[in-house]
């Protein structure tokens, strides 16, 4: 399997997600940091981290829906 990111847009979610499973990004806050750059990085990392740390096994797609 070769999952990256996505980028998704629908009704009631607009952000990132996993290309083969349901995972979507959730920030746990907002961002952190002195300057925008550091703030960005930070955002990034966080996300990076949790997309490489998330089983797709526990984030099944319902059955007929698929990524865009």
């Amino acid at each position: 399997m070769s999952r990256k990111f996505v980028w998704i847009e629908q009704q009631h979610f607009r952000g990132f997600g996993c290309s083969e499973c349901d995972w979507r990004f959730k920030p746990s806050g907002a961002p952190t940091g002195i300057s925008f750059d550091e703030m960005m990085r930070n955002f990034e990392l966080q996300r990076d981290e949790e997309f490489t740390l998330h089983v797709c096994a526990d984030h099944p797609r319902a059955r007929g829906t698929k990524s865009e």
